[in-house]
């Protein structure tokens, strides 16, 4: 279901992230896992925006046998931004990788009503998560 490309050499709990990829689809989904300097190449190739960021997602045309999307994620904003908060990487990464797969099913926390929060706080707490970058900002 996850076709993970480790780039980092990350430490990745595949099995948890497809249980949560699970609730939404039986589709594949592509995780990249890279680091600052490549996701800003990525973000400036795609979004045209130069600077790196934590996740990224590109869904897929939605066709038979097609993976749903890609989601890339960048380990060093995973480590600083766990370190910051005091919880484990792992749960970062689940975190971000929540934010990319709500994005590639078509939520947008920059035009929606607040079902994109609403959804990951709910993933949140069925998964035992602490909170999201979506919905620490929420709060502040």
């Amino acid at each position: 279901m996850i076709e993970l490309d480790n780039r980092y050499n990350a430490e990745v709990d595949v099995a948890f992230l497809e249980s949560i990829a699970k609730l939404f689809s039986q589709k594949d989904i592509e995780l990249i896992i890279t680091n600052d300097e490549e996701i800003l190449e990525i973000n400036k190739e795609h979004r045209n925006i130069e600077k790196a960021t934590d996740v990224l997602s590109f869904p897929y045309e939605d066709a038979p046998m097609m993976p749903l999307g890609t989601i890339v994620i960048s380990y060093d904003f995973v480590k600083k931004v766990a370190q910051k908060l005091g919880h484990s990487n792992s749960d970062e990464l689940a975190l971000l990788f929540i934010h990319g797969l709500l994005h590639i099913l078509g939520y947008d926390h920059e035009t929606d009503n607040g079902q994109m929060r609403q959804k990951e706080k709910e993933l949140i707490k069925k998964f035992h998560l602490p909170k999201s970058l979506i919905v620490r900002t929420e709060e502040s």
